[in-house]
């Protein structure tokens, strides 16, 4: 047999092994080139995490690559605008938490909302508190006490203005008015990272994030921002927030990938069935959800977005109370919870 003719034949094999997408416009869509999505995060962190994973099972549904970049600053929003003003053509997307896209025009970040864009989401992340064991708080009721006695003298790390943990923090101040010092790092590893060396004594973080260093006894978890105690593999059982703020809110920070509204419909079907058919039963992702304790939550368009929202709602109206807002909330049809 020819090299041609081998070569012809493992092309048509390698097709055929790829799943059969939906046509609209005429055609499914086959990317015929490598696609990028941009991390607006530091790599290493939950953004990172988990859009690799992600970019590994597209890969395999729609035979090419997917290249995760990493374009970190401005709370997110840089790396953000590349993928929104890349050419609509579906080759270009981004990832990150939902609320930080559905906030970033209140913060005057960037103009955006959570509405530009389609919307694919792959787990729900939960925030955390966490200390160094050398900052002598061992619980989220000791920390309190720290916070009221020292107030901006005591430094949080966090991944920026508009991150989970800034989040986190501005919801504990806008329930205790206690007072804190705002560490700001490129993402939530150098976060984490930053409190494990003591060069902060408390970092607000996600968990998946800050999952191996709690098992490694690195970092001692205080609390976790959900309804429910929070039990980790390897650690066992973090206690809510509400054991001490019971009124704090929690609702899910969810993140996946997402590409602006405007690119061909036949990019935004494919992804849906891939999504449904391949994401929803990736054992690598429901693998990471179990051992960070994350949420496996594969959904996509109008669910994710509804879903998305209640947290875009209440944390809007938290950066316009604390102060940080550049834009009132209800101006651009986001209205309080």
């Amino acid at each position: 047999m020819s090299t041609t003719r081998r070569t012809l034949m493992a092309a048509t094999a390698a097709t055929l092994a790829l799943p059969a997408l939906p046509r609209a416009q005429g055609a499914a869509w086959r990317p015929d080139r490598p696609v990028t999505i941009i991390v607006p995060w530091a790599a290493g962190g939950s953004t990172d995490q988990m859009a690799r994973i992600v970019a590994a099972e597209l890969e395999a549904a729609l035979g090419q690559r997917f290249v995760v970049v990493n374009q970190p600053g401005a709370s997110g929003s840089i790396g953000t605008r590349n993928a929104l003003e890349a050419a609509k053509d579906g080759m270009t997307w981004a990832a990150g938490a939902a609320v930080d896209v559905g906030c970033y025009k209140v913060l005057g970040l960037l103009d955006t909302q959570l509405q530009d864009w389609n919307l694919f989401f792959a787990v729900a992340n939960v925030n955390i508190l966490v200390a160094n064991p050398q900052a002598g708080i061992r619980d989220f009721g000791a920390a309190m006490e720290a916070f009221r006695a020292r107030g901006a003298s005591l430094a949080v790390a966090t991944a920026g203005v508009s991150s989970a943990g800034h989040n986190m923090m501005s919801a504990v101040r806008a329930a205790t008015n206690i007072q804190y010092r705002h560490a700001t790092y490129d993402g939530g590893n150098p976060a984490m990272i930053a409190t494990v060396s003591g060069e902060t004594p408390l970092g607000a973080v996600l968990l998946v994030e800050a999952a191996e260093m709690i098992r490694a006894r690195r970092l001692i978890p205080l609390a976790v921002q959900a309804e429910q105690p929070v039990t980790l593999q390897g650690h066992g059982e973090i206690p809510s927030v509400r054991r001490w703020l019971p009124n704090m809110p929690a609702p899910l920070n969810y993140f996946g990938v997402w590409c602006p509204k405007g690119v061909p419909q036949t990019v935004v079907d494919t992804v849906t069935q891939v999504w449904r058919e391949k994401i929803a039963n990736s054992q690598r992702l429901k693998d990471y959800a179990a051992q960070r304790a994350a949420l496996f939550t594969p959904i996509s368009g109008q669910e994710a977005f509804d879903e998305a929202w209640k947290m875009v709602r209440q944390t809007a109206w938290l950066y316009f109370d604390g102060g940080t807002a550049r834009v009132s909330p209800d101006t651009l049809g986001i209205q309080r919870l």
